[in-house]
């Protein structure tokens, strides 16, 4: 097997925890004998085994130390060397005696660094790092934005009318997108660590902010709502499924509230069950900034920002926006209708966010534009 070959497969087993493993990042690992897979792996959620320990152990349960002895590991992401909440994953690979590990993209973590691999090669074990580093580093994005910026990598999604807007005058905006748009926000949703929203459209749609196949949920993202006044009620959906015991149908969820650190109502948004995260202001508005660092503090690494148009006009101001995705449907509000964009408070064109990496692709009868946003020097 090639080592490109391999490493597309421990890909397959990293996309497939997205969005469960936080704070640690989402690793995929094979165990392999020439064309033969002995083992795979995916990094459990915290506390679990992490992906290479995985795959060892499957390997050995399956064939024997004999036979994984000599063999060879392909992991997405360098291997940890450090004992954290789980041993070393460079003296599991040691010491069931691989002879070779394929590395996709080297560990920016502190504690790791190259270090993973240099202990590795000290154990008589033959490393090659960057296979496939581009796919691998997409695929561990978010956690390298949090070793690198201290923030989680942050996608904003828009679902407009083809002139851009989100909700008629009257507010109502269900739906504007067709359900195979639809049905890719729910799949994004399951790959990401959290899912945030701002205020005004918490009021506005009182969503659940679940992940559901169906009618199926399949994912419980942290949900974050920016409520610097706790303006939005406790009877929210956000606020539902909270408790511990709880039989309800969305039981099981997280919500964090991002707020002022002297908001009235603290005491009855507390007894639900969310966590209060406070945020430093930054004038009249909480500071985003501050905001993301905090929420990197807290572990997250991918975040899927829905709206509305205020939070994300406030993110791209404040360069927090990584990629986004704006769905197009093919109707028209017109100028009454409400923009999916607040003001960018711009007076240059040459301060206008710019989009790279473009690319298009139809969703029944929606547009979806995909792209990163250029980083842009403040002013």
């Amino acid at each position: 097997m090639t080592p490109e070959a391999a490493i597309r497969l421990a890909l397959g087993q990293a996309r497939r925890v997205l969005g469960t493993t936080y704070p640690n990042p989402a690793v995929g690992a094979i165990v392999f004998r020439g064309s033969t897979v002995l083992g795979r792996g995916a990094t459990q959620p915290p506390g679990g085994p992490h992906a290479e320990a995985v795959a060892l152990a499957k390997a050995i349960a399956k064939h024997g130390k004999a036979k994984v002895r000599g063999a060879s590991v392909a992991t997405t992401l360098e291997p940890c060397c450090f004992t954290g909440r789980t041993p070393p994953c460079t003296k599991a690979i040691a010491d069931a005696g691989i002879r070779r590990v394929i590395v996709g993209c080297k560990d920016p973590h502190a504690r790791v660094n190259g270090r993973g691999s240099t202990a590795l090669r000290r154990a008589g074990v033959e490393v090659e790092v960057g296979v496939l580093e581009d796919e691998c580093q997409k695929q561990h994005r978010g956690f390298i934005s949090l070793c690198v910026k201290g923030r989680p990598f942050v996608t904003l999604k828009l679902a407009t009318t083809l002139d851009g807007r989100i909700a008629t005058a009257a507010g109502e905006s269900r739906w504007i997108t067709g359900p195979a748009s639809r049905e890719w926000v729910h799949q994004a949703r399951s790959r990401s660590d959290a899912v945030m929203v701002g205020s005004g459209t918490a009021l506005a749609d009182d969503p659940e902010l679940s992940a559901r196949k169906g009618k199926r949920i399949i994912h419980r993202p942290v949900r974050l709502l920016v409520d610097s006044k706790l303006r939005v009620a406790t009877d929210a959906k956000l606020y539902k499924g909270l408790h511990p015991g709880r039989t309800d149908k969305i039981a099981g969820f997280e919500t964090w509230v991002l707020c002022k650190s002297k908001s009235q109502g603290r005491r009855a948004v507390a007894a639900t069950g969310a966590k209060l995260v406070d945020v430093p202001t930054q004038g009249r508005h909480l500071n985003l900034s501050a905001a993301m660092k905090q929420l990197g503090k807290l572990g997250l690494t991918n975040v899927f920002v829905e709206g509305g148009g205020e939070l994300a006009a406030a993110l791209l101001r404040a360069n927090l926006v990584d990629e986004i995705h704006w769905f197009q449907a093919p109707t028209l509000i017109g100028g009454d209708g409400r923009a999916a964009l607040g003001p960018l408070s711009l007076e240059r064109l040459r301060d206008a966010v710019s989009l790279e990496d473009v690319s298009v692709r139809r969703r029944g009868d929606d547009v979806h534009i995909t792209a990163s946003v250029r980083n842009r020097k403040r002013r």
